[in-house]
């Protein structure tokens, strides 16, 4: 028996390029869509230029409505989750192919009025919540932190 270990998991920090836009499966599951931006400085010969990639991000169940209802165009966000490929036919029949980010986690990042720094989605919980209540899924992020990231 052949046996190996993998791993499909990918981490995200970026800006919403779009709002989300939410809708409902035939059994009514929420299901949220948008697209996230990540930018890096690329050296062009003696000058850098920056390089943005665009990926998109899915978000299904409790998580899609907080999600709809706490983020917009320009967010920043911190998403953790896997990638999936998938193929569908267009309208003129043709096949296409994509490639998605399943969102697990989804952290808001963005400053909010009064020096609130996040917001942290806990989808086994189903609920938002600020830093210092109950977090121990993951660390919580100080304001600046994203400088510090090693990616």
């Amino acid at each position: 028996m052949s046996s190996f270990n993998s791993l499909n998991k990918v981490m995200i920090l970026g800006r919403l390029g779009r709002d989300p836009e939410k809708k409902y499966t035939a059994s009514g599951v929420a299901v949220c869509n948008f697209s996230v931006a990540t930018s890096e400085s690329v050296k062009k010969g003696n000058s850098f230029e920056e390089k943005t990639e665009w990926h998109k991000i899915i978000v299904f169940g409790n998580q899609a409505e907080t999600v709809s209802k706490y983020v917009k165009k320009g967010s920043l966000v911190f998403i953790e989750g896997k990638i999936q490929s998938r193929s569908y036919q267009d309208k003129e029949g043709h096949e296409k192919y994509v490639t998605e980010i399943i969102a697990n986690s989804v952290r808001f990042l963005d400053l909010k009025e009064g020096g609130s720094s996040e917001r942290v989605y806990h989808p086994k919980e189903g609920n938002a919540e600020q830093p210092g209540e109950s977090s121990e899924s993951a660390p919580a992020m100080i304001e600046g932190d994203e400088d510090d990231l090693p990616f």
